[in-house]
């Protein structure tokens, strides 16, 4: 793959530091200006304290790049131009018609694979939306996730989706989900779900002990690490449910579809919650690459 480097990105593969992925479609299409350019700010941040090296993702005039600039992320952010939504699918168009865009979970799984990055950080992942018995609206994460190499640390799945079939998917498609100091799977913006994980880790060697067994000696495909958001910004799960159910009749009254939903729903929760919603999101975003960094580290230095 033809991938355009950030000098410190490069300098950081060369020498074999610890890199940590970003996807940028929360920068693009998932948060609104200022909030995104602060969020992918302080994750980078938190990734750097942790030992580690950021490199956010993107599509930039056709180039495929692992590692912006901060002109480049702000382009993303201030939004100012037409900026695509990129999933795997998406890149190839992407590149031939020059275009720029954020990539999502999909997209920054494959770019992080082929860069040889191991760890990436993200809020939450896609998986199966409410309603796909009649609509068929399943993330292209999912395929991501069980093809490539990464170790792809979040909240647990975006809340607004189905969350019992997404961990069902998950299953079939040979991912384990491992709690990080919890057995149950976080929601998001809740630190429950009422689901319970099967694995969980309670400290970061044993993490990066499994996420190198998985990769290196096995072969497989990816990992999920689940870490439950902040506890003084989390919301309770039901006062959250009650919120969707009302966004999810809007969208669906306005005919929103297809990978507009999840930004149209993660819009009007930070609505009608008063912005409780993009608190919570601001501070998971930042724990899980906190998290994210350290992962990176202890996998570069053999834990």
């Amino acid at each position: 793959m033809d991938l355009r480097f950030s000098d410190e990105v490069r300098r950081a593969l060369d020498a074999r530091k610890p890199v940590v992925a970003l996807e940028t479609s929360v920068v693009a299409q998932g948060l609104p200006y200022p909030h995104n350019l602060a969020a992918a700010r302080a994750c980078e941040e938190a990734i750097r304290r942790a030992g580690a090296i950021p490199a956010a993702t993107a599509v930039v005039d056709g180039a495929v790049c692992v590692g912006l600039e901060d002109v480049e992320l702000r382009r993303l952010a201030e939004g100012k131009e037409p900026l695509l939504k990129l999933g795997s699918r998406d890149l190839a168009i992407a590149v031939a018609t020059r275009a720029t865009g954020g990539t999502t979970v999909s997209a920054t799984c494959e770019l992080a694979a082929a860069a040889g990055i191991r760890v990436f950080s993200t809020g939450g992942i896609g998986g199966v939306h409410r309603g796909a018995s009649e609509h068929w609206d399943i993330s292209q994460d999912i395929s991501a996730l069980a093809r490539f190499p990464v170790a792809v640390v979040c909240a647990g799945a975006k809340s607004v989706l189905d969350l019992p079939k997404t961990m069902e998917l998950l299953e079939t498609a040979g991912v384990p989900v491992i709690g990080v100091g919890t057995r149950e799977l976080p929601s998001f913006h809740s630190r429950d779900s009422g689901i319970t994980l099967e694995h969980s880790v309670n400290d970061v060697a044993t993490a990066a002990r499994i996420a190198r067994a998985r990769f290196e000696t096995l072969g497989q495909g990816g990992v999920l690490y689940t870490v439950p958001p902040p506890e003084e910004t989390a919301l309770p799960r039901h006062e959250v449910e009650l919120q969707i159910a009302s966004a999810l009749a809007e969208a669906d009254k306005q005919g929103v579809r297809g990978k507009d939903v999840t930004p149209f729903l993660l819009r009007e929760l930070g609505q009608r919650s008063g912005g409780k919603t993009l608190k919570a999101n601001l501070a998971l975003l930042e724990n899980n690459a906190r998290f994210a960094g350290q992962l990176a580290v202890a996998y570069a230095r053999g834990d």
